[in-house]
């Protein structure tokens, strides 16, 4: 939205932010510095909050800020439903339809999309205005910074409203007292999110659609999922009742993964022992002449990239790596004991919304008895 903010809320009370995120890439921090950035610099009264779920990494992040004039109060504390500018952290989350609820003419859409992958996964949708995307992921990487300040960047010079140095002062403000060694990467990423991020086309949008279209119309994953003789487990029990086994926490990843090497690793446990969502798959076999577990692998599909694996291993079996550069994963083996079904993979993970409220009456003293 170019031209003057004041101009804007002569027709509406509220300019309204929803960020789609997914924990680990920072939603949380960019909309607390979005929703500073106007109350200090832009003269503005804000009011933001986030919804996560228990884990830190993972899970699906949504943040909503709201701006309205000064002497005007924000008295409404309720998720955004209707966004004019809607902020797409990973373009994995496209694939959801809770995404792009609301959406409408008004909004504008910054998508964050891997270089190379211009038709985009997922489905935008008709109604949409203006969408804009920025290889946010690989910006960050080439910055040293985080994927958060590059969205930053991109949402500033979407919105029109918001100058560059206004962008580098609140950064500086919020993340030069805490992470000093850090600011000159992230100011750099904040600065090129601003510079590269770019408006599609009508055309453009139009190819995509057709595609999407097209993808949509082989695609089973929105169908609902249809359990008989064959397909059901034996005994047509679920065994993976409320679990996550099917949720895929790949789009965690900010563009490194743990890489196996198979002929350094002494089969010690370690890894194992410290990752949190038992990615690596131990079986009975032969090390060094004596029977024993034998490390066989990782299930990428439930890694998200926190590199403790890395950090624990005392013989380097494990090392960091460019995923771009690992398309190809040589010790990829999907966990056996799970049962598996590729059609119905949940790129986001599960549902991870969680409220303020709680539906306890009862108060603890000093955090002990009831």
């Amino acid at each position: 939205m170019a031209g003057s903010i004041k101009e804007f809320f002569k027709q509406r009370d509220y300019y309204e932010i929803r960020l789609e995120s997914i924990g680990g890439l920072g939603a949380n921090l960019c909309a607390k510095m979005v929703g500073e950035l106007a109350v200090k610099y832009l003269n503005l009264n804000s009011a933001g909050f986030s919804s996560y779920g228990s884990e830190k990494t993972g899970t699906p992040v949504k943040g909503y800020i709201r701006f309205c004039l000064p002497e005007q109060e924000i008295r409404v504390h309720s998720p955004i439903v209707s966004p004019d500018l809607l902020v797409i952290f990973h373009q994995a989350l496209m694939r959801d339809k809770k995404t792009w609820a609301g959406c409408g003419p008004q909004t504008q859409v910054i998508i964050a999309l891997d270089r190379g992958q211009e038709e985009m996964m997922g489905n935008l949708p008709e109604t949409i205005g203006e969408c804009y995307v920025v290889d946010a992921r690989q910006i960050a990487m080439e910055t040293k910074s985080r994927i958060n300040v590059v969205m930053l960047g991109a949402m500033a010079k979407v919105m029109g409203f918001i100058e560059l140095d206004r962008a580098r002062q609140i950064c500086k403000d919020s993340l030069g007292r805490k992470y000093p060694a850090a600011l000159e990467g992230n100011l750099k990423g904040l600065e090129q999110g601003y510079e590269k991020v770019r408006q599609l086309s009508k055309e453009e949008i139009a190819i995509f659609k057709s595609r999407v279209n097209e993808e949509n119309a082989s695609n089973i994953s929105d169908k609902e999922q249809e359990w008989g003789y064959v397909t059901a487990p034996i005994g047509g029990v679920n065994p993976q009742f409320g679990s996550t086994v099917t949720a895929d926490l790949s789009p965690s990843r900010q563009g490194y993964l743990p890489v196996f090497i198979k002929e350094r690793c002494i089969n010690c446990g370690l890894c194992d022992s410290t990752c949190p969502d038992m990615v690596f798959q131990f079986a009975e076999g032969e090390f060094k002449g004596r029977k024993m577990m034998v490390n066989r692998g990782l299930d990428y599909y439930h890694c998200k990239g926190c590199m403790r694996c890395v950090d624990v291993c005392p013989v380097n079996a494990l090392v960091r790596g460019a995923e771009a550069e690992h398309a190809d994963k040589q010790y990829f083996l999907p966990n056996q004991d799970m049962l598996r079904a590729p059609d119905y993979y949940v790129k986001t993970g599960p549902d991870g919304y969680i409220t303020s409220e709680s539906y306890l009456t009862e108060k603890r003293i000093e955090g002990g008895e009831v």
